[in-house]
């Protein structure tokens, strides 16, 4: 990674929740225009999501340790 990504992932850090994922889909967007009906599909499982979280149905993950986890896993 180079600088000026490791810098920006350091200010990415310090956004609340809902500013991280404004960011990621802005990003999204820079690789794929979004499409309607996907992001009709991703906004009621997104709904489905929060409301199974709150209901205690699922737990949540540091987002900085699920990365983390996730680069093990596949980026070795």
């Amino acid at each position: 990674m180079n600088t000026r990504v490791e810098a920006m992932v350091e200010q990415a850090k310090v956004l609340s929740a809902e500013e991280r994922v404004a960011l990621l889909d802005a990003l999204g967007e820079l690789f794929s225009p979004p499409d309607a009906q996907w992001q009709e599909a991703w906004a009621r499982e997104s709904e489905d999501r929060l409301a199974a979280y709150e209901a205690g149905k699922i737990e949540a993950e540091d987002f900085d340790v699920a990365m983390a986890r996730l680069r093990r896993e596949f980026l070795g």
